[in-house]
């Protein structure tokens, strides 16, 4: 099981501080990664990363708001000099705006987007050409949705934007393969989160999610561990260009 290992690999993840972000993170850690956590908020990224001190590994908290895309790139720059290489980047970072799609202000759609999938392509960008000036393999693991391959009612950035990282995760790995920089997704499931407490305690949608999921319960950010570190690690060498739905058998259902 070796090759499952990320031992002497250090990660890079956007919206670490809590949810999915901080459960992939204890993951990889506990997969052997050390960590660089990135998030807005300072306080909340250091209570993360004291969390994790139990995993022995090294962990850097660097708070930033990665939807300034313009500045992605000077921002990964320095943090490869202050703690070093970064053979991971998962990108998790993501917002969204609920409301019907002909009342949805311009301005919240451009602010979606930009986080959703501007920010990842600048990121990815900036972590490509680290590799390749160092020729050496990386992984990128995008964070995708069940709308990366479906929509819903009142979505419809949100469903712009996962649905664009569905395709922008091939287009990388068409692109990159040949400098072994591996680019896949993960799609999740409704996932019991913070920013999913509004849903799941409106009694009629809960009642819906659990009705139409096959396994019958919300997600934890724990069931997207394992998809996490196969994508993260050796193991997935000869994968790429691939989204995993981790979603209880939501899509098969479809």
């Amino acid at each position: 099981m070796t090759s499952f290992r990320l031992d002497n690999r250090r990660a890079l993840i956007t919206g670490a501080s809590r949810g999915i972000g901080a459960g992939l993170a204890r993951g990889l850690a506990e997969a052997g990664a050390d960590l660089v956590l990135v998030a807005r908020g300072q306080e909340a990224l250091e209570k993360t990363q004291q969390e994790l001190a139990d995993t022995g590994q090294q962990v850097a908290a660097c708070a930033f708001d990665v939807g300034q895309s313009d500045q992605l790139a000077s921002f990964f720059n320095e943090v490869v000099e202050k703690h070093g290489p970064i053979d991971i980047l998962v990108n998790n970072a993501g917002t969204s705006h609920r409301e019907v799609a002909h009342k949805i202000p311009l301005q919240e759609w451009h602010r979606v987007v930009a986080l959703n999938l501007t920010s990842v392509f600048a990121l990815s960008q900036a972590f490509a050409n680290h590799r390749i000036q160092r020729s050496e393999p990386g992984k990128i693991i995008n964070i995708g949705s069940l709308l990366s391959h479906t929509a819903r009612e009142n979505n419809a950035p949100y469903a712009a934007s996962k649905g664009g990282i569905y395709l922008l995760t091939k287009s990388l790995a068409v692109d990159w393969a040949s400098h072994n920089i591996s680019v896949n997704g993960i799609g999740p499931g409704y996932i019991d989160t913070p920013l999913t407490a509004p849903l799941r305690n409106d009694a009629k949608f809960n009642e819906w999610v659990l009705e139409r999921c096959p396994a019958g319960r919300w997600g934890t950010p724990d069931d997207l561990v394992g998809a996490a570190v196969f994508l993260a690690s050796p193991a997935s060498n000869f994968v790429t260009g691939h989204m995993l739905y981790v979603d209880g058998g939501w899509l098969a259902r479809f």
